[in-house]
């Protein structure tokens, strides 16, 4: 009787041991992509002015430049999209720089608009957490929102 209690208690604790391993693994961040109009234009946007630094691509045909974002994260241009879009404000990209002031100097050197979010341009917003940002576009037109969270 105890061996087949055993055996019982055994077959248990297989099963339940083997359905924790069958939980799937949470997603991470690997790349995010943007088709773009003009490829040498927006990789010397991201390189230029946002301050992103290339990684090896693969394909090698000239319609696609890679960016390290963060760790083993990327952001993928490719080159082909027909004309810039207009994108709703909501949807954006953001980057955290050390110094907002500082990032808006590099702007200005390049005739580059800015604005908060509600629109108003030349100037920032002040979250209620006290992070500075501001939001302005790439060459196609993609919302880019550049702030100075710490984490």
């Amino acid at each position: 009787m105890q061996k087949i209690i055993l055996t019982g208690f055994l077959f248990f604790m297989t099963i339940a041991a083997s359905s924790q391993n069958n939980v799937s693994p949470k997603a991470t961040l690997n790349h995010i992509a943007l088709y773009v109009v003009n490829l040498q234009k927006s990789t010397a946007f991201y390189q230029d002015i946002i301050g992103l630094d290339t990684i090896p691509e693969p394909f090698h045909d000239g319609k696609h430049t890679w960016f390290s974002i963060g760790i083993k994260s990327h952001l993928h241009l490719i080159q082909g999209a027909v004309a810039p879009l207009q994108h709703p404000k909501n949807n954006h990209l953001c980057f955290s720089v050390a110094s907002v002031d500082d990032f808006i100097r590099v702007l200005k050197k390049y005739k580059i608009e800015y604005e908060n979010w509600a629109g108003e341009k030349g100037t920032f917003t002040t979250r209620v957490d006290g992070v500075k940002q501001i939001y302005l576009n790439d060459p196609d037109g993609y919302w880019i929102e550049i702030n100075d969270a710490k984490e």
